[in-house]
C-alpha cells in the first residue's frame, strides 16, 4: 500500500473550499487541441468559477468516451495536436486554477512514468487522470507521479465493493471521481440514480473531496448530485458546445450557470 506523501495543490485548496468556504467544487472538462481557442476556453472557464479544469490529452482508441467526446479527440488529432504540443500550450496558460491532465494510461507508459510526470509538472499540470490504470496496477505510477507531486485522482464505479472504494480512496489524490453513470461519457436527459447513489457511498468512505461525473450536463444535474457529494465534473455538455462553435463566450455562459446552480443549491 502507497501512503501519500503530504497534500497537494488540488486537495488542499478542494478541502478549504469545502470545509472552510462551504462551497460546493467544479470541475469542467475541456479537450485539448480540438479548436485553435481551446486555451482561450480554458480561460473562460476559469474565470467564471471552475476550481479546476480537466484537459484532454486525446488518444486515438476512446477508453470511456461517448461520441461527442470521440469527436473532440479525431478534431485535435487531425489538428495535430500531441502530447508534447499540447503541454507546450498549457505551460504558457495563467488560470489561476490547477489544471488535470486526463489520458490514456497508454501516454505514460510510452513516454515512461519518470518522463510523463516530469512533463506534466514542469508545464503547469497539478494532477492527472488515467481512467484506464487500474487500482491493482498503480503502485508504480502512483510512486512516480507522488515524487513530482503530480496528484493522481481515480475513478470509482457504482459497481465497486464499499470495500474496493475504500482502496481507491485511500489511494486517490486531489479528489475521489466518482462515476456516476454506467457506460461511456455523455448528456443524459435526467441524472441516473447511480450518481447520487456511488456520491453517498463514497462520502461514507472517505472523507477526501468526492466529485461526481458522466452524465452530469445540466446546472441542475450538478445541483442534484452535488447535494450529496462535494461537487461535479462536466465533460460532454461543455466539449458540445466548443465543437458547435461556440467558443469562449459559451464556455463562460455555461460554465458561468454551472457555477450559479452550485452556488444556489449550496
Amino acid at each position: 500500500m502507497i501512503t501519500p506523501p503530504t497534500l497537494g495543490r488540488i486537495e488542499q485548496q478542494f478541502l478549504h473550499r469545502r470545509n472552510v468556504e462551504g462551497r460546493k467544487l467544479l470541475v469542467p472538462f475541456i479537450t485539448g487541441g480540438m479548436t485553435p481557442d481551446w486555451t482561450d476556453c480554458v480561460r473562460a472557464a476559469a474565470a467564471v468559477g471552475a476550481d479546476a479544469i480537466e484537459i484532454g490529452i486525446p488518444f486515438s482508441d476512446p477508453i470511456m468516451d461517448g461520441p461527442v467526446i470521440q469527436a473532440a479527440s479525431v478534431q485535435a488529432l487531425a489538428n495535430g495536436a500531441t502530447p508534447l504540443s499540447l503541454m507546450g500550450q498549457v505551460a504558457k496558460l495563467d488560470v489561476g486554477v490547477p489544471l488535470v491532465a486526463m489520458t490514456s494510461y497508454n501516454i505514460a507508459y510510452r513516454a515512461g512514468h519518470e518522463r510523463f510526470a516530469q512533463s506534466l509538472a514542469e508545464n503547469g499540470f497539478s494532477g492527472t487522470i488515467l481512467p484506464d490504470l487500474p487500482v491493482e496496477e498503480c503502485a508504480e505510477w502512483l510512486a512516480v507521479a507522488n515524487q513530482h507531486s503530480i496528484e493522481t485522482i481515480m475513478l470509482a464505479a457504482p459497481t465497486s465493493s464499499d470495500e474496493r472504494l475504500r482502496t481507491i480512496s485511500a489511494l486517490s489524490r486531489g479528489w475521489v471521481y466518482g462515476i456516476g453513470s454506467l457506460g461511456v461519457t455523455g448528456e443524459r436527459a435526467d441524472l441516473a440514480a447511480s450518481a447520487s447513489q456511488i456520491a453517498a457511498r463514497l462520502k461514507a468512505a472517505t472523507n477526501k473531496p468526492v466529485l461526481i461525473g458522466i452524465g452530469v450536463s445540466t446546472p441542475a444535474q450538478a445541483a442534484e448530485v452535488a447535494a450529496i457529494a462535494d461537487g461535479v465534473i462536466v465533460g460532454t455538455a461543455l466539449v458540445r458546445r466548443i465543437l458547435d462553435g461556440e467558443g469562449a463566450a459559451g464556455v463562460e455562459a455555461f460554465v458561468g450557470s454551472l457555477r450559479h446552480g452550485l452556488d444556489a443549491r449550496g
